[in-house]
């Protein structure tokens, strides 16, 4: 039996577009194949996995930082902790290829892989490559693997000897979002046919600027829309829920109907946004910014401004009033969601998980045969 394996993780972001690919493939029937999943022993990861139903082998990890920290002594012992750990596995395992969707996790993995032989194959979900798909991008030269990218222009941000190796794929996206219900969305939620929704996300974490914004801006907000508001886990405020604000620390499993409910998307500029992408949704963007980042959020934001599909409102811009005015531009104007939701739908037409899997099973099977 061959074992293909995947690794990354640290957020949802990681691991949720991951678990997209390995879905598909496992539809394609690669034959005598199984797959397991490399990923930090500590986090979210083990358990978004093993409900997916793949074998999931946790390792140390440590964070990879731009910046200086008395922690990242530490983290380098995690690294190589995680190096010997993730090698231990792929060869004990017998694994043919990994495919890594990032984040400082699949670093080890992908070191080991090189080190035992193994193909790899990794995917860049931002508009510039960030920190773990630059080291990442060497172990695909040294085994000739594969790179995907989520944008087209994120070729230009490799060296010529590398662009040869790239496949522009889009970004993956579980399968349900193609075929989401909003009625069961609204069922969800007890929101009425007629009730308008904005729905407001800062990741399974919240995201406190976002909060902020929502608090100082709701009693204008629900003039227009029935708010529909992902907080996070530590929210502590003193605006109570009602029938035009629904509050939830996190919303699982019925996020993809609740999405395909809402008539605009407002958060973060992560991973997430192909998700609503391909739900076809009118956004209004607030990027991560600051010394904690490298600013690929903001990027991500403006290719879908410049695409049509967003409003953003980065730095300055992100106010209590300019909020206030991007969501009433848009609830006033029926075409001009209707412009920017085609805009959306265009970008997410591309169904990066079945191009991903469909080339991982190529792999697979030509190594069957050989």
């Amino acid at each position: 039996m061959i074992t293909i394996a995947f690794t990354g993780g640290g957020t949802g972001g990681h691991i949720y577009p991951g678990l997209a690919v390995a879905s598909e493939l496992k539809k394609l029937s690669v034959s005598d194949s199984r797959l397991i999943w490399i990923g930090s022993s500590s986090g979210m990861d083990r358990s978004l996995v093993e409900e997916a139903g793949i074998d999931f082998y946790g390792i140390p990890s440590g964070k990879l930082r731009r910046y200086f920290s008395l922690r990242t002594a530490a983290d380098v012992f995690k690294v190589i902790a995680g190096f010997f750990s993730a090698r231990k596995i792929l060869k004990k395992e017998k694994a043919f290829l990994l495919f890594s969707k990032g984040g400082f996790v699949s670093v080890p993995p992908c070191a080991a892989a090189a080190s035992l032989g193994i193909p790899v194959f990794t995917h860049e979900s931002d508009y510039s490559p960030g920190l773990a798909t630059k080291i990442n991008v060497r172990f695909v030269m040294r085994t000739k693997g594969r790179i995907f990218t989520a944008y087209k222009d994120t070729e230009r941000f490799f060296p010529e000897t590398v662009r040869e190796r790239i496949t522009v794929s889009g970004n993956p996206v579980r399968g349900g979002f193609r075929s989401a219900d909003a009625g069961k969305g609204r069922a969800f939620l007890g929101v009425g046919e007629g009730e308008r929704i904005l729905l407001v996300l800062g990741g399974s974490q919240g995201a406190l600027e976002i909060n902020e914004l929502i608090r100082a801006a709701l009693p204008e907000l629900t003039d227009s829309y029935t708010v529909v508001h992902q907080t996070g886990p530590n929210l502590e405020w003193d605006v109570a829920a009602s029938e035009k604000y629904k509050p939830y620390p996190y919303i699982k499993d019925e996020m993809i109907n609740v999405i395909a409910a809402a008539e605009i998307v407002m958060g973060r500029s992560g991973a997430g946004i192909w998700e609503w992408a391909v739900s076809s949704k009118p956004m209004i963007l607030i990027p991560l910014r600051g010394s904690g980042t490298r600013g690929d959020q903001v990027e991500n934001a403006r290719y879908f401004e410049k695409a049509g599909a967003a409003l953003v409102l980065a730095g300055d811009d992100a106010s209590p009033q300019a909020l206030l005015n991007a969501v009433k531009t848009l609830a006033q104007d029926a075409a001009k969601r209707k412009e920017m939701a085609d805009a959306s739908s265009k970008i997410g037409e591309c169904d990066s998980a079945k191009i991903i899997a469909g080339i991982l099973a190529e792999e697979t099977e030509k190594h069957n045969k050989e």
